[in-house]
C-alpha cells in the first residue's frame, strides 16, 4: 500500500499541488470522517489525478509504465504465474523475454513483492507500473476474479452441504445467505464466511478469531481453550471479510475507528447457535472475535459438566436451599456460566419463579426471565436487581457481583427469602468471603447470607481414542506433591495424539471443582474476619477439596492428565 505521506511529499516537490491545494484535501478528507485519505480527497477535488501520481512514482524509481487498458497479455505468459499468487501480491504477468518476467503493479515502493517473486518462481523478475484498477481488471478476467479466490481456499469441500441458514437479518442478507447456501456463484464472500463458521463449529471451537497482519490475515480457533492456527485466507479479502461480518451482526460497516459488538443466530446442520461478535481497531485492520454459544451445549446434566458423585450431591444441596448466596468463581473462560446455567436448568420449575440478570446474556432459557444490562439506559446490575425483587421471584442470578451496591442488594434479597447465584472474580474459594469484606459488605452480613461458594477451572479431556498409559516426569512428580501411594493406585494416562483430536492428545473439557461450605464454624471465622488462609486451612479440615486436589483425582481416573492439572491449577496452591 502506498505511503500517502510520502506520495504527497513527493506531489508538492515536484510541483503538482500547490500549499493551499493541499489544505484544501485535508478538508475534505476531515468531512468524509476518514473513509478518504489525502491523495483519494484531491483525486476528488481533480487536482491530481493516479496517471500523473504513477508517473511521478515511475520516474522517482527508475521504472516504465504501462496501459493494460490496452495490453493484450498471452495465455502462456499468465501461465508463468500461479493465480494465487497474483491475488496474493495483486500483480499480473505481462511479458516473458529471455527468461525474465516482467509484472505489472501498482505500488512501486513495495521492492519486498518482487524479491518474494524471484524467490518462489526461481526467475528473474522485473517490475512495471500501472493503476491498480486495471490490475484488478485484469486479474478478474483472466485468473477468476473473487470466486476463483473463494473457491482456491475452499478447496474440495461441498458448500451447498453447508447449512448455514441466517435467522436475524433483513431481507437482503437472507436472500444472500440463501444464495451461499445453494453455491450460487454470486456469493463468494458469503460463501467463504460460512465456511469459515461452518469449519469452527465442526471442531468444536469456542471463539473464532480473525486477526489482520501486517502480510496475511490470521484466522484461529480456540478448542478446547487452546487457539490453533488455521489456513489463512488471502491478506486482501480481508476487507470483504470483515464487512460481511459487520453486516450479518448489524454493525455499522462504515465505522472503524472505535469497537463495536453484535450478534449473529444461525442454525448450522440443524443445530442453533448464537455468535457473539466483537471488533476492535488495530494497526493493520479491524480485528474480529466471533465467541460461538452453542445453545444445545446448556441441556447438560449436572454430572456431565465433571461432578463426581459426592459433589454433585453437595451441589443438589445448595441448589435446593430456600434462600441464601451461592456464588462460583473462577477467571474468565473457566465455564462459570455453564455452571450457573446447568443449575438453574436444574431447579427450573413450574412452580417457581427465575429472573437473570446479565452481561450479556449468553443463553437463552425456555421459563427463566432473563434481563440484559445496558447501562446507555441506566439498566445496571444494580438498578435490574432492584426492580427484579418487585418481581416477586424465588430465584435470581446475577451475572457478576462487580461493586458494593450490587452485593447490598443481592444479600439483602438472600436475606429477605430468595436464593441468589451470582459470579465473583478470585482464584480460590475462601478468597471470595475477602473480597466482599473488601469491597465494603459487613462481615456478619457476608456469614447470615452466603451458603457455599464454589471455585471452578476446565481441564482439557484425554482423546479416547488415542488414549495411552503415562508415566509423570520427575518435575510433575515434585511440582505436584504425589506420592508412591498415588503413582501405585492411580491410572494415568495422556493421549498419543491421532486425526480424531487433531493431534493435540485432548477432545473436550470438564470442570474441576472447590466447594467451600459456610457452616457455622465458618460463620464464627468470617464474623471475625479472619484472613483467608485461616478460612482455608479450616475448610481443608472440615473436608474441603481444593482444585487441585480434584484434578489429580480425575487424572488418577484417567479422564485428564497430570500436567493438564499442573498447568491449570499453578499458583493455586503453596
Amino acid at each position: 500500500m502506498l505511503d500517502s505521506d510520502y506520495v504527497l511529499e513527493l506531489l508538492q516537490e515536484n510541483g503538482f499541488v500547490s500549499k493551499e491545494q493541499v489544505d484544501e484535501g485535508w478538508k475534505k478528507v476531515a468531512e468524509s470522517d476518514g473513509d478518504l485519505d489525502i491523495l483519494d480527497a484531491l483525486k476528488v477535488l481533480h487536482y491530481v489525478d493516479e496517471q500523473e501520481i504513477i508517473n511521478m512514482l515511475a520516474q522517482q524509481y527508475g521504472l516504465e509504465t504501462i496501459d493494460l487498458s490496452a495490453f493484450v497479455i498471452p495465455d502462456e505468459v499468465l501461465a508463468e504465474l500461479p493465480a494465487e499468487t497474483a491475488r496474493q501480491y495483486q500483480v499480473v504477468p505481462v511479458m516473458l523475454h529471455d527468461d525474465i518476467l516482467t509484472i505489472a503493479m501498482s505500488d512501486p515502493t513495495d521492492m519486498e513483492t518482487v524479491d518474494t517473486l524471484r524467490y518462489l518462481l526461481k526467475r528473474d523478475v522485473e517490475a512495471v507500473i500501472a493503476p491498480a484498477k486495471q490490475i484488478q481488471k485484469i486479474l478478474e478476467a483472466s485468473y477468476g476474479g473473487l470466486e476463483g479466490t473463494v473457491d482456491s481456499y475452499v478447496g474440495s469441500v461441498d458448500t451447498s452441504k453447508l447449512e448455514v441458514v441466517q435467522t436475524d437479518e433483513d431481507e437482503a442478507a437472507k436472500e444472500a445467505a440463501k444464495a451461499a447456501n445453494s453455491g450460487e456463484d454470486d456469493a463468494p464472500i458469503i460463501k467463504l464466511v460460512s465456511l469459515l463458521i461452518y469449519n469452527a463449529f465442526k471442531l468444536r471451537a469456542s471463539d473464532i478469531h480473525l486477526e489482520p497482519m501486517e502480510k496475511k490475515f490470521r484466522i484461529r480457533y480456540r478448542i478446547d481453550g487452546a487457539l490453533r492456527e488455521m489456513e489463512s485466507p488471502p491478506k486482501y479479502l480481508q476487507t470483504n471479510i470483515i464487512s460481511r461480518i459487520k453486516i450479518m451482526s448489524k454493525m455499522d460497516i462504515s465505522e472503524k475507528r472505535v469497537p463495536q459488538d453484535g450478534r449473529i443466530q444461525i442454525e448450522v446442520s440443524g443445530v442453533g447457535l448464537d455468535l457473539r461478535v466483537s471488533t476492535i481497531p488495530t494497526t493493520h485492520g479491524e480485528s474480529i472475535v466471533m465467541r460461538i454459544l452453542d445453545k444445545s451445549s446448556i441441556q447438560l446434566d449436572i454430572p456431565k459438566l465433571g461432578f463426581y458423585t459426592d459433589d454433585q450431591e453437595k451441589i443438589d444441596r445448595i441448589i435446593s436451599m430456600p434462600d441464601g448466596i451461592f456464588l462460583v468463581t473462577g477467571p474468565t473462560g473457566s465455564g462459570k456460566t455453564t455452571s450457573l446455567y446447568a443449575f438453574l436448568n436444574t431447579i427450573n420449575k413450574p412452580n417457581r419463579k427465575i429472573i437473570t440478570v446479565e452481561d450479556p446474556v449468553e443463553y437463552q432459557l425456555s421459563g427463566i426471565n432473563q434481563v440484559q444490562v445496558n447501562p446507555i439506559v441506566q439498566m445496571t446490575f444494580s438498578n435490574a436487581l432492584r426492580a427484579m425483587l418487585r418481581q416477586a421471584p424465588n430465584i435470581i442470578m446475577v451475572g457478576e457481583i462487580r461493586d458494593l451496591e450490587t452485593a447490598d442488594i443481592a444479600i439483602n434479597a438472600s436475606l429477605t427469602g430468595h436464593l441468589v447465584f451470582s459470579t465473583l472474580h478470585t482464584n480460590d474459594a475462601p478468597s471470595s468471603v475477602t473480597r466482599l469484606i473488601d469491597m465494603g459488605v459487613k462481615p456478619f452480613l457476608v456469614a447470615s447470607s452466603v451458603r457455599a461458594i464454589m471455585a471452578q477451572r476446565l481441564v482439557r479431556r484425554v482423546c479416547k481414542n488415542c488414549m495411552e498409559p503415562y508415566k509423570p516426569s520427575p518435575d510433575e512428580i515434585r511440582l505436584l506433591h504425589l506420592d508412591k501411594d498415588y503413582l501405585d493406585s492411580a491410572n494415568l494416562v495422556h493421549g498419543r495424539g491421532c486425526p480424531a483430536c487433531g493431534g493435540t492428545g485432548y477432545k473436550g473439557r470438564m470442570g474441576i471443582y472447590e466447594i467451600f461450605l459456610i457452616t457455622e464454624d465458618m460463620q464464627y471465622l468470617i464474623y471475625n474476619k479472619e484472613s483467608s488462609d485461616k478460612l482455608r486451612a479450616a475448610a481443608r479440615q472440615s473436608g474441603m477439596r481444593t482444585l487441585r486436589e480434584d484434578g489429580l483425582r480425575k487424572a488418577a481416573a484417567g479422564t485428564t492428565t497430570v500436567s493438564e492439572v499442573l498447568a491449570v491449577t499453578v499458583g493455586d496452591e503453596e
